[in-house]
């Protein structure tokens, strides 16, 4: 049975209220206005992290998108994300929350990343505990992964928040 099958049938479901919990605590909840990410060299967000690259639609600094446009947007996002990501994920003992957790990472640091990433290598070849460890540790244990941002300069400069994100999805992996 493949991925995208145990979602169809509902062993794996999309947009969970469990998932979007999560993504509100890290995401934010009520970003109606565009703003500029400067954690993202300025990159137009809203609602709970739809940028231009995820979005349909428009996402312009500054505008203004009512609960129902994010809420509509969102799902669409996060649906398109998660089936992306069941693409590249080939253990079929995956379960919710391990998905769940694979699916806040990919939203944050792009599917493409995630689906490239020790993470999902160590996953896809059964090693779910160390694959949710690598979420967010290198593989002495001790250096944070995926917990970093480029500033103007072009250096490299950990972000605590970023770390934390991962920490609790290496969590909610695990569980």
């Amino acid at each position: 049975m493949s991925l995208r099958h145990k979602i169809a049938i509902g062993a794996l479901v999309l947009a969970g209220s469990t998932f979007t919990a999560f993504l509100g605590k890290w995401e934010g909840t009520g970003q109606n206005v565009v703003y500029a990410d400067q954690l993202a060299r300025g990159l137009p967000t809203v609602c709970k992290g739809i940028t231009r690259y995820t979005s349909p639609v428009p996402v312009v600094v500054g505008d203004y998108w009512s609960d129902a446009r994010c809420a509509e947007v969102e799902s669409l996002v996060v649906s398109k994300g998660q089936l992306a990501l069941a693409d590249c994920l080939t253990n079929q003992a995956i379960g919710q929350n391990t998905f769940d957790a694979l699916s806040s990472h990919a939203h944050n640091v792009g599917t493409a990343n995630t689906c490239a990433s020790r993470a999902v290598g160590l996953i896809n070849t059964g090693r779910i505990p160390e694959g949710c460890q690598a979420l967010a540790w290198a593989p002495d244990g001790k250096t944070p992964v995926w917990a970093y941002v480029t500033d103007v300069r072009g250096r490299k400069v950990f972000v605590p928040g970023l770390h934390n994100r991962r920490l609790a999805e290496a969590g909610l992996c695990a569980q």
